[in-house]
């Protein structure tokens, strides 16, 4: 089997293909057509990339180069035995088997406590409104093509980026009450070390000063380096 692309426009591409031959443009607006955009991330220039390294690949292969008038050579690709193969087996792949993926909001909130405590509410309140905007409208959206009659297989990728929204819009919620009732554990000392920080304290001293005034806050972090 081929080594598999880390690309899912790669797969996108594959599957178009499986379906019929088609020309890079017709794959573009056939994804776009489709609303793949808000699923993967298309531009042509990167269509063109990919659909050269999967020809290099041998997963897929030119057919014939048709001209129509003044407009530019259109070269048709149809997928290959491989590329076939190789689809089949990525998409199972994907549907089966969990991977850590790295969101860049989950790395935000891995480091939010380098902002000072008001802040971090005052950009989460913001976060918050536009997910609930972003909700609104996607489900504006879903309501609308399920009374066209569009079937529920083509439209599930949105039904599932709604579920990561809202559990993101509780998780928000839930979060920003934690923070503005002052049971957000750790809160007081995070709130202090920026207090300490804005009148001019290293953060050398800052942190030690934390470690002392809430020592049995801390404790876990002596327990920590007592075990290393």
């Amino acid at each position: 089997m081929a080594a598999r692309p880390s690309n899912p426009l790669a797969l996108a591409v594959l599957v178009l293909l499986a379906e019929q031959p088609m020309h890079p443009y017709q794959m573009s607006a056939t994804l776009k057509e489709r609303r793949k955009e808000d699923s993967i991330k298309i531009n042509y220039g990167s269509l063109y990339s990919v659909v050269d390294m999967l020809e290099k690949r041998g997963l897929i292969e030119a057919r014939e180069t048709l001209r129509e008038g003044n407009r530019p050579e259109r070269t048709i690709y149809a997928i290959t035995a491989a590329g076939r193969g190789l689809m089949v087996e990525w998409l199972a792949d994907l549907l089966s088997t969990p991977v850590k993926e790295f969101p860049q909001f989950e790395a935000a909130l891995s480091l939010m406590a380098a902002l000072p405590p008001d802040r971090v509410i005052s950009l989460l309140e913001q976060r918050l409104g536009s997910q609930r905007a972003s909700f609104e409208h996607g489900q504006g959206l879903l309501d609308g093509v399920q009374a066209a009659g569009m079937p529920r297989l083509f439209m599930i990728e949105h039904e599932f980026e709604q579920a990561i929204l809202a559990a993101e819009i509780a998780f928000l919620v839930a979060l920003l009450d934690d923070l503005k009732s002052g049971t957000f554990g750790g809160l007081d000392g995070w709130r202090r070390m920026h207090e300490l920080l804005a009148d001019g304290m290293s953060f050398e001293e800052t942190w030690s000063t934390i470690r002392d005034e809430f020592s049995e806050e801390y404790a876990w972090i002596h327990e920590m380096n007592s075990t290393d």
